[in-house]
C-alpha cells in the first residue's frame, strides 16, 4: 500500500474500531477514542476526506472509502500478527504485546510481515483471540456476544478480550479465562452492573469458579454458546 504517516494510519484504524460498535462514527467518538481535541479530529477528518480515504457527512460521521478500508486492514493485520510473533516466538505477555504493536505496525515492511507469518504458520488470531486479516487483506470480525450478557446456565467458550488494557488482560488472564477456554455461567446480577459467576470447564483451573466484575464481562466475548 502507499506509504502514510503513522497519524493517519491511526485515525484510519480508529475510524475502523469505532465503526464496529457505533452506527455513526462521530468526531467527539474519534476524540475520545484518539484523546486528542475535537478540533483537531474535525481537521483530520477533512485531511482525509481530501485524500479520498473517507467521506463525512453531517448526522452520517465518518466513514471509510474502499481505499481507507484497505489501509485500515493492513494496518490491522500488521498489529496482530506482530502481537502474535511476539507472545508466540518471543514469550512476551499477553497484556505487553498491544504497546509494542502499535509501534511496528506502522514500519513494518511487506517482507518481514511475510516473514513472520510464515514463521507463525500462518496463524488466523491473535493471542487475544481476533481474527488477523489474510494476506489479501479479507477480514471477518465475528458478532459475538460479550460475557456480560449470558444468562445463568449457558456454556460457553472464550472468543476474544479486548487488547487495548494490559490491566484488564492481566485480571482475565489470572482467571485462566484465555480464548479457546470452555466454561459455564454459574450466576449472573446484569442489572446492577454485578459479576458474572463462572466455572471454567477445562485449562490449567479447570473447575475453578471466579466472579467476573461486569466492565471485564462487557470486553470478554464468547461463542459456541450451549
Amino acid at each position: 500500500m502507499p506509504v502514510h504517516t503513522p497519524a493517519v494510519e491511526d485515525y484510519l484504524k480508529a475510524i475502523y474500531d469505532v465503526g464496529r460498535s457505533e452506527e455513526n462514527v462521530t468526531t467527539s467518538a474519534l476524540a475520545e477514542r484518539l484523546d486528542v481535541s475535537p478540533a483537531s479530529v474535525t481537521g483530520m477528518v477533512k485531511k482525509l476526506a481530501g485524500m479520498k480515504l473517507v467521506t463525512h457527512e453531517r448526522y452520517y460521521g465518518v466513514t471509510l472509502t474502499t481505499a481507507g478500508r484497505r489501509i485500515a486492514i493492513e494496518v490491522i493485520r500488521h498489529h496482530r500478527l506482530v502481537e502474535t510473533y511476539l507472545h508466540e516466538a518471543l514469550g512476551v505477555p499477553w497484556d505487553q504485546v498491544h504497546a509494542e504493536a502499535e509501534k511496528w505496525e506502522h514500519v513494518l515492511s511487506e517482507d518481514l510481515e511475510a516473514r513472520m507469518d510464515a514463521a507463525l504458520g500462518h496463524p488466523t488470531n491473535d493471542p487475544h483471540g481476533a481474527p488477523i486479516p489474510t494476506v489479501t487483506l479479507e477480514l471477518v470480525e465475528p458478532d459475538w456476544p460479550p460475557l456480560a450478557r449470558l444468562d445463568a446456565g449457558v456454556i460457553a467458550v472464550v472468543a476474544e478480550v479486548s487488547d487495548d488494557d494490559p490491566d484488564l488482560l492481566r485480571y482475565i488472564g489470572g482467571l485462566g479465562l484465555y480464548p479457546g477456554t470452555g466454561f459455564e455461567v454459574i450466576s449472573a446480577a446484569p442489572y446492577n452492573d454485578g459479576p458474572v459467576t463462572v466455572r471454567l470447564l477445562d485449562g490449567e483451573q479447570s473447575g475453578a469458579e471466579h466472579a467476573v466484575g461486569h466492565r471485564a464481562a462487557a470486553h470478554l466475548f464468547v461463542k459456541d454458546i450451549a
